[in-house]
């Protein structure tokens, strides 16, 4: 790897310095030298009239600053961030976190140059060395944040450009691999209509860190060459002109001395003032719905947040081995009380389930929606009786440091794996699964598997409605190392979780065998049930779904082989083999 990188880093540092001289602004393209300053209009949005295109066969195009009037945020820095430690990694993100006092010198001399110079640091330290082929922070992390911070008013103000999509170009100093996804899977900008963002260089298959020039973006060549055109064909016809108009707010020096900029006839430029009464988009309201997301973090990285969690993250560490270890080694009871001082805490809501009216002898089967690895641990300690979890993946690791035991691993075969539940009903044992089949972070369920529905039996099902709360770090990963997930859950500072039993379900009549109810039915209402408790909406969408979108595969992997005597292994060795890879992954 080193070795890939030498020839990146060789053109790295000379191109930051030449970047970084203090030259007047880079003048515009050719076509655009001649022509007459924009007039730049402040205090308020282009009005829906002048982006109407007016009278003749003129048409007008809205070029939108995306960092300086879609976006509340001033501050790029955490967004590069995100890009640094969630597919760099801490060693990464630390020394970006050093850089930001340099950063944030560059961005007092905006003037000078010093905007795109902090843009081109930032993504220098961020994506040198990343394999190209395999990023895909930009479509799976980084849009949970970038929609939290688009501002209704700037979207509403873009959106009246007309039904020509062809009519808006998406203007942004971000490489295009992060901001490109955001806006064409969740805005739903169409490929008609063009983004303006640099391209990353990459050498071997690799980034080099290096942006390319305003000059190279192939959307500021292609508004030149149209207005060139239309100009040209627009002089032989009296009443017709060219019209370009800009959108940015916030004193965005950095598009103002864009070539952008300079091919628009009129900027808009919204007032800091104003900018600051502008409303967050609700999540009702987001074009696309934001089901799936990827990433550790729990909070978006602004500087001082980073700091915190660099300053956290060894006491962290130590903490998730401590409550890892309470648990292993004490009663439920006792665990519990333990575990609440040091912030770790759960509730319970309503009532626990009653036994079965017709004095079924089997296990009793409990569905719940899928938010962590640890899950049943929960269900099992709200029952205070220890229960079997079914799962279709699960780390080795994970496996050995359950604190309810092994896990009863499912091969996606439904006749096998409905056999392997059914002799753990059949003796007696409380069998939880979570039908969804993979974890969801938002407010939705997934679709759940029917297979369940068919095994209740006469004892029925309990939906079990849960909700996990944490303050710093994910428990979950779709692309990460998933051995460690239970550490990241038990690293925060505090995290709760939220148990509920419902009404149960009778499952006596669901079909096979000549029965009278679908399972699917069965399978829809336990989801329905669970919807309504935690006031989540319910979707179709599945675990395919989830990792083909978030890592670009069906997210199936071949099971390791079954160890019967896991939970057999002593908790001292537990522990050390824990502490092994806990700290192995952080010097990755």
């Amino acid at each position: 790897m080193a070795w890939k990188m030498l020839p990146a880093a060789s053109e790295l540092f000379p191109a930051l310095v030449r970047a970084g001289k203090a030259t007047p602004p880079r003048p515009p393209p050719p076509a655009a030298r001649n022509s007459p300053s924009s007039t730049v209009h402040r205090h308020a949005p282009p009005p829906a009239a002048r982006l109407s295109g007016g009278a003749g066969t003129t048409t007008t195009t809205l070029v939108v600053d995306v960092d300086g009037a879609l976006l509340l945020s001033r501050s790029l820095f955490p967004y590069f961030m995100l890009v640094a430690l969630e597919a760099g990694g801490f060693l990464r993100a630390l020394v970006l976190l050093l850089l930001y006092p340099a950063i944030r010198c560059c961005c007092f001399c905006r003037r000078l140059g010093g905007g795109d110079l902090a843009v081109r640091a930032m993504a220098a330290v961020a994506f040198c060395g990343l394999r190209a082929r395999t990023f895909r922070a930009g479509r799976a992390v980084l849009p949970r944040w970038l929609l939290e911070d688009v501002a209704d008013e700037a979207l509403d103000a873009a959106r009246r450009a007309g039904d020509d999509p062809a009519r808006v170009v998406w203007a942004s100093a971000m490489p295009r691999v992060m901001v490109e996804p955001f806006l064409r899977e969740y805005l739903q900008v169409p490929a008609a209509a063009a983004v303006a963002a640099r391209e990353m260089k990459t050498a071997w298959g690799f980034y080099t860190g290096l942006m390319e020039g305003d000059e190279d973006c192939e959307a500021v060549r292609m508004v030149t060459r149209k207005r060139t055109t239309t100009k040209t064909a627009a002089s032989a016809r009296e009443g017709d002109d060219v019209d370009v108009v800009g959108f940015s707010a916030g004193g965005s020096v950095e598009f103002l001395s864009s070539p952008l900029a300079s091919i628009c006839k009129e900027v808009y430029v919204v007032s800091p003032e104003e900018q600051s009464k502008w409303r967050r988009l609700a999540r009702r309201d987001y074009p696309t719905p934001l089901v799936f997301h990827d990433g550790r973090l729990a909070f978006l990285p602004t500087p001082l947040n980073t700091v915190a969690m660099f300053t956290w993250l060894p006491l962290g560490a130590a903490l998730s081995i401590l409550r890892l270890a309470i648990s292993l080694a004490m009663p439920y009871r006792v665990a519990t009380a333990l575990h609440a001082a040091t912030g770790q805490s759960w509730r319970l809501r309503g009532s626990l389930p009653l036994p079965p009216r017709n004095g079924s002898s089997g296990g009793q089967l409990y569905a719940c929606n899928h938010r962590t690895l640890i899950d049943p641990v929960y269900v099992s300690i709200a029952l205070d009786r220890p229960v079997r979890a079914v799962s279709y993946s699960l780390s080795r690791l994970s496996d050995l440091l359950s604190p309810i035991g092994a896990t009863v691993r499912l091969a996606r075969d439904r006749a096998r794996d409905g056999a392997a539940m059914a002799r753990l009903l059949a003796r007696g044992d409380s069998v939880v699964v979570c039908p969804e089949g993979t974890t969801c972070r938002e407010p939705y369920l997934l679709r759940f598997s029917p297979l369940f529905a068919e095994l209740g039996g006469d004892a029925g099902v309990v939906p079990v409605a849960l909700a996990a709360e944490t303050a710093m770090f994910y428990g979950t990963t779709a692309s990460g190392w998933k051995a460690v997930d239970p550490f990241y859950y038990l690293s925060n500072p505090r995290m709760c979780y939220t148990v509920q039993f419902l009404d149960r379900v009778d499952t006596a009549d669901v079909s096979g065998d000549g029965k009278k109810a679908a399972s699917a039915d069965v399978a829809n209402c336990v989801q329905r049930l669970i919807a309504e408790a935690l006031g989540y909406e319910r979707t179709m969408l599945t675990r395919k779904d989830k990792y083909l979108m978030l890592v670009g595969n069906d997210g199936a992997v071949a099971a390791p082989p079954i160890r019967s005597k896991l939970a057999r292994v002593p908790t001292c060795i537990r522990l050390f083999v824990a502490s092994c890879s806990l700290a192995a992954h952080m010097s990755i």
